[in-house]
């Protein structure tokens, strides 16, 4: 039922009844806006009110209504506070006290008791959220003062380190089919621990780096206000030290390797140091990501001795695999971004969420099926058998195809479990095709098949030079 207030301004002459119907106002706001801007106009130019009783009875009457309706007194609160303000400085002191032009104004609906219900009401605003260290995890067990390191690390969310390492891992099981003779199981664990180490640190390191680029925007993003250097808990001069000996760190890493590593490697650096800068500049700041996060995809091949310059079976295998996996972290990037997409539009930051918000599906079934090709173009390159094509770009079709299905865009909770989950669904699958292709090779489950695929197409390329 709509609430009515009726107030009566009794003058010499006349009797004004003012009727207001709070529940025929087409907004709530604009019925706050209203009263708000009329008891502040009464308290600044009380001569205006003396001639004009009905403005009077109307402001009246909507703060009796802002004190009553609950619907309306869980709006606006800005202007809420105006009404109480404005009504109850001018009003309690002046409501028995006759006007220059010997009016009274009695008020009938509003007392003090609903005055002071609607300051209760009006003061009852959730609290905003309060940064609390983790309880739970491997942080919590931390000393205090490691814990701002440990999150800007990202040490409790490794998925982006399980990211960063699926490429690595892809490479040296393929490159490991291509070496001749085919590289000892022994070795490729030994290389897969180097590469997991790598990625934990760099991927900390990255994160590092990412969190001074945007120290002054996190703050405005509801995912990322509580970061340590968000928050405060981190100065960016003590960040900048910690990147140093994450790097060094790196560096240390990256001399376990074959020396002609370094050079494949170090060129990385110029894109861990400028993904940030792409959310900036580009609507497609994911595929600068997609650049950094799949460096790994090259990587297992000198890692593992094979000179790229001087195998183009290894550099067209390399190639399509890297490309592959810059689709790939495109397209579970996007369904990340569509996590921050409000806070980034009112940010102002750019993603390929916020340019294809209306028809992200169909981008990332093109994003699948261009990374699925890559895929087996690069199995096709290094002359791989059929448990390849089978388990890593059969997998992949399956498990992308049931994301892209399944994922609900606008669900935050959704998009995470897919985010996270769908690194181990389809890049596990991926890594266990090329699994089971290096140990049928090793294992000469093809009958010298693979090999002589293999022979063959250096021959070819030995004969055109």
């Amino acid at each position: 039922m709509p609430t009515e207030a009726q107030f009566t301004d009794q003058s010499q002459s006349s009797s004004r009844t003012v009727k207001i119907n709070s529940g025929r106002l087409y907004s709530p706001q604009l019925f706050a806006m209203i009263s708000a801007s009329s008891c502040l106009v009464m308290s600044l130019r009380p001569q205006l009110t003396q001639s004009l009783p009905q403005w009077r009875n109307i402001t009246l009457s909507c703060g009796h209504c802002l004190s009553t309706k609950p619907g309306l007194r869980s709006t606006a609160p800005f202007f809420r506070t105006l009404v109480l303000a404005s009504s109850h400085w001018r009003y309690r002191g002046q409501a028995s006290r006759r006007t220059p032009t010997g009016r009274s104004l009695k008020l009938r609906a509003v007392s003090q008791t609903s005055l002071d219900r609607y300051a209760t009401n009006s003061t009852q605003t959730p609290a905003p959220a309060q940064y609390s260290p983790p309880q739970t995890g491997l942080i919590s067990h931390l000393p205090k003062s490691w814990i701002p390191y440990a999150e800007l690390i990202r040490l409790d969310k490794p998925t982006g380190t399980y990211y960063l390492f699926f490429p690595c891992l892809f490479s040296t099981l393929l490159a490991g089919s291509l070496a001749n003779p085919i590289v000892p199981p022994v070795e490729i664990l030994a290389k897969t621990g180097l590469f997991f180490t790598g990625a934990l640190i760099m991927r900390g390191a990255g994160c590092t780096i990412n969190d001074l680029w945007d120290r002054n925007l996190d703050p405005h993003v509801e995912r990322t206000k509580f970061r340590p250097l968000a928050r405060g808990a981190v100065t960016p001069q003590n960040a900048i030290i910690f990147t140093g000996f994450q790097l060094l760190a790196g560096l240390g890493v990256l001399l376990q390797f074959p020396t002609q590593c370094l050079w494949y490697g170090i060129p990385s650096l110029l894109l861990v140091t400028t993904y940030p800068l792409a959310k900036r500049v580009t609507d497609y700041p994911q595929f600068v990501l997609g650049l950094t996060f799949s460096w790994g995809a090259i990587m297992g091949f000198p890692a593992l001795g094979i000179d790229l310059l001087s195998r183009p079976e290894a550099l067209g295998a390399a190639a399509a695999l890297y490309s592959s996996c810059v689709a790939w972290t495109v397209l579970y990037d996007m369904i990340y971004a569509h996590m921050d997409i409000k806070d980034d539009l009112a940010a102002g930051i750019r993603s390929i969420a916020l340019r294809h918000e209306h028809n992200t599906k169909t981008v990332l079934s093109g994003l699948a099926v261009t990374q699925v090709a890559l895929l087996a173009a690069a199995g096709v390159v290094a002359g791989t058998g059929p448990v390849f094509f089978v388990g890593s770009c059969g997998s992949a079709i399956l498990t992308l195809g049931i994301m892209i299905w399944r994922v609900r865009l606008k669900d935050v909770k959704n998009c995470w479990w897919w985010f996270k989950h769908g690194c181990w669904i389809t890049g596990g699958g991926i890594a266990l095709g090329l699994l089971g292709e290096y140990l049928a090779q090793l294992w000469g489950l093809y009958d010298g098949k693979a090999e002589y695929s293999i022979e063959k197409g250096r021959n070819a390329t030995q004969d055109a030079a």
